[in-house]
Formats: C-alpha cells, structure tokens, sequence
C-alpha cells in the first residue's frame, strides 16, 4: 500500500536540511519578555497583574474572558515593569504585559500535576486544558478546550494529531516527535479520553522517519496509530490531513467534528502533556530559527514572549542585511518589518531569507494557464477569484467560494505570471467580513 495523502497541492522544495538533524537547544533566560494579551484566535486575555508586581514563573497573569479564550501566564519570573500596547506581529500596537527578569526563573507554588489520567474525569481534563493555556500550536492558536465541548450529539471517533509539518523548512515539530514523544503521547491520551474517542492517529509526513519509527516504538500497546503521509504540501492543513487519514470528506463551510474527528498539533499534545506531568502551563515552545540570512540555523526551546531580536542575536546574526523575515513557514506565516517583535504561542520558526531569495520580476496579467486551479486542494479557481478580488467585485468572489479558501498559498506558488494571489483572496476576505459587520 501506498503513502496517503489528498488530491490536488504541490511539491515546494522542503529545504528542511538546515535543522533536521539538529536537537533542540534551551536558549538563555531573556532579560525580558513582552506577552500580548491576544496570542490566540478569541477574545484577549484580561489582566490579573499591575505594575510593580512581583511574578513567578508560570503563574497566571491574566485570565481568559469568554469561551473563546485562555489565560495567560508568566514566561519568566521577575517584576512586571510595563502593561502596555507593544508591536504584534499582525502589525499593529495591542496590549501586553512587559516581565523584567530577576535571572533566578522561580517556579510558582501553585504547580499541580496530574500524571495518570485514570483520576481525572474528561471534563476535569478539559478544564486542565484551558487552565493550561493551551491554543494551536501549528500558527492558528485557536483555544484547544473549545475544540473538545462540540455540539451535543456529535461523536468523536478520531484525535488526529498534525505531525506532518509540510511548510518547508520548519522542523521544529519533527525534533519534537522525536524528543518529546513520552509527553506527547500522554497529552494524546488526555485529549482521547476527554473526547471519548477510541482511537488516536498521528499523521507523519515520510520526510520524517526516524519520527515514525521513534513514535511507533513509544506507542506499542496503546490505541494510537501513526500513518505515514506523502510528502506534499499542504498535507497538514486540517481538512487535507483528515482526508488523507481517514477518507472522510468535510463538507464545505463544516468543521471537522461533522466527520467525527477533532485535528491537534503535536505540538499543543506535547505541551498539555507536560503541563500533566510537570504542571508547567504553556509557557515556551519550540521554534525552528533557519534560513540562508542567519548565520547559525538552530531548533531553539523558546520562552513565549522573548524578542524575536533576542533569538536572531543568540543565532549568531545575520549572514547579510536580510531581504525578508518571517514569523512561521514561508507559505503561510507573515512577513514582519521589525524585529521588536515577541515569540507567541503560535510561532512555529524564524526564517531570514537574503535579498537574492525574494526579488522577483514584476507582476505580469493572468495567462489563464490554469495551473492555480491545479493546484488548489478546495478545488477552488484561484484565478477567478484574484481578478474579482482586484477589480472590487465582492459579490462574485463570495459567490465563487473565496470564503472556502483556506489561505495555503499554493495558487501563488505555481502561478508563472506572479500574481499574488493569495494576497488579493485574503484582501477580498477582509472587505467581505468588513461588510458583514457593517450589516
């Protein structure tokens, strides 16, 4: 039998040799870190703390506000000198809180662990989640818990975690499936049983074996399966993963939880895992800093809220003046002008591309070639939709499924005229959810 994967997508360079076979480093306690209040899909969290205020590590700093929403904890401890608007990676000022540290990395007292599962009901487990501040740690950051209170009637038959990390040059997931596999199947577990789901899949793409051989080993005698993928992109995105793994189609506009399954990060499980085990909530992560700009390509185990400068100086600088920093994978993370910027809860890397790897020849019309609607795994018609998103013509581009696009930025990959794309679907994203608000 062959490798699963899903129809359509395409094969970008993985360029991934730069850290694969690098284990993960602990950088340095910052001097500093900056925690935006709003580091997750949701409302943001409200503060608990004052300036002035002595804090530990891992204490709760601000508490979440609604549903869609976790609580934020501090990364180091030390004093809270600012709480404050500082830049955000989405480009504007929002509200964080500023930690200086003391240099000692104290450890709350109110750690509390809960290692074996068979004492905690699902819903205590689902609390633990929130509690933990736990969000996608693939770049969404969307509240986990929320995931796991669907609608009533709904059954879970799949957790499928997302190890496939198709973005090229990102391996901070596969260093972790290697390294951190005991807390990643703990977490997989507690997600298991506060679903009720009998079984568990961790989707691998075959880049990665020695991922597959370490996880199939940590996984003997448990309910959990772990599926080789074909190497495509984007073979991690949620809807393309769960076709590929389990042959289920999720309806245009529906969640996954209509097909059964609910989709992690195997990241976000390795966090709630270790957040049972140790009772830290989540508070660093790993990131992948790589790239031909930087001088020392590293996987760094990063505290949420150390300036991305920070990180780039540990790495050894720049090889040059860069020509473009990113704050994820090339294909979907943001482009930041500024290095005062915090690692977040979603970050999965820190690319620095030289001038050389981004100029490109101007933008030319549309040769109706087709090759973006070759490409586009929602089988949408990428072309279409950039000429109504150019011209203004909300209607048609909503009327043509531009609200269906889930932003992978495959159609701007392959177009030979450059056109972005991507840029002008999100554009006309934006307009349309304007409008809607509007009324």
């Amino acid at each position: 039998m062959g490798l699963v994967t899903f129809k359509k997508g395409i094969h970008p360079p993985t360029n991934k040799g730069l850290t694969a076979s690098l284990p993960v480093e602990e950088l340095p306690l910052p001097s500093q870190v900056v925690l935006p209040l709003g580091q997750h899909i949701g409302a943001p969290a409200e503060p608990l703390v004052e300036v002035g205020a002595e804090v530990t590590t891992g204490q709760k700093i601000a508490e979440a506000k609604g549903m869609v929403s976790v609580p934020l904890h501090a990364s180091i401890s030390g004093k809270i000198v600012a709480i404050e608007p500082r830049p955000h990676v989405c480009g504007s000022m929002v509200p964080a809180i500023v930690i200086e540290s003391d240099g000692a990395d104290r450890l709350t007292p109110e750690l509390t662990t809960h290692p074996n599962l068979d004492e905690l009901s699902a819903e205590e487990i689902k609390a633990l989640m929130k509690e933990a501040g736990l969000v996608g740690m693939g770049g969404a950051a969307f509240p986990t818990h929320v995931k796991y209170h669907p609608p009533v009637g709904k059954k879970v038959d799949y957790i499928l975690l997302n190890g496939a990390e198709c973005e090229p040059y990102l391996t901070c997931d596969h260093r972790l499936m290697l390294e951190e596999a005991d807390d990643l199947l703990l977490g997989l577990q507690a997600l298991m049983k506060a679903a009720g789901a009998p079984r568990g899949v961790i989707g691998i793409e075959a880049n990665k074996p020695d991922a597959i051989v370490a996880l199939k080993k940590a996984a003997a005698g448990l309910p959990v399966s772990i599926l080789p993928l074909k190497v495509k992109y984007p073979q991690g995105e949620e809807k393309m993963l769960i076709y590929a793994a389990t042959r289920r189609v999720v309806p245009v506009g529906a969640l996954p939880i209509e097909v059964g399954v609910i989709v992690n990060n195997v990241a976000t499980a390795a966090a709630f895992g270790r957040y049972l085990r140790t009772g830290l909530p989540l508070v660093s992560r790993i990131i992948t800093v790589t790239g031909k700009g930087v001088k020392n390509p590293r996987n760094l185990l990063v505290r949420i809220g150390t300036l991305v400068e920070e990180v780039i100086s540990y790495c050894g600088g720049f090889t040059q003046a860069p020509g473009r920093i990113i704050l994820g994978g090339p294909m979907t993370g943001p482009a930041v002008y500024r290095l005062d910027l915090p690692v977040m809860k979603g970050t999965s890397g820190i690319l620095v591309q030289t001038r050389a790897e981004v100029e490109k020849p101007p933008v030319l019309p549309c040769i109706r070639c087709g090759r973006c609607i070759t490409a586009c795994p929602y089988n949408l018609l990428p072309n279409f939709l950039g000429d109504y998103a150019e011209h203004d013509k909300l209607e048609d581009a909503e009327k043509y499924g531009v609200m269906d696009c889930r932003e992978c930025g495959s159609c701007s990959y392959v177009c030979p005229s450059r056109r972005p794309l991507l840029q002008m679907i999100k554009n006309a994203k934006e307009k349309i959810r304007a409008a809607q608000k509007k009324g």
